[in-house]
């Protein structure tokens, strides 16, 4: 007996009910799950591309800085995604 389980179609459950999210985080929240996941993919890349391209121009010190942002965003997005798939309260 095969089990397939469709994450999309369960509706968003909140653990936590002792605790809500401000108005401030929820509306982050809201206009934020409207952004495609796959934009801060690309920015992520973008960074490391601009990265590349100024430690080929010998500005290492800049290239160091614009290298670090790829991180951030691919946590972004996955926060992005987190919100997209379980929601906000």
């Amino acid at each position: 007996m095969e089990r397939t389980t469709d994450f999309k179609d369960r509706p968003a459950v909140s653990y936590n009910t002792e605790h809500n999210e401000g108005k401030v985080a929820t509306a982050i929240e809201h206009q934020t799950a409207k952004i495609p996941s796959d934009v801060y993919l690309w920015a992520s890349l973008g960074s490391m591309a601009a990265s590349l391209t100024l430690k080929i121009m010998g500005k290492d010190k800049t290239a160091l800085f614009v290298g670090q942002w790829a991180p951030s965003f691919l946590i972004l997005g996955l926060y992005n995604k987190l919100v997209k798939v379980e929601g906000h309260d």
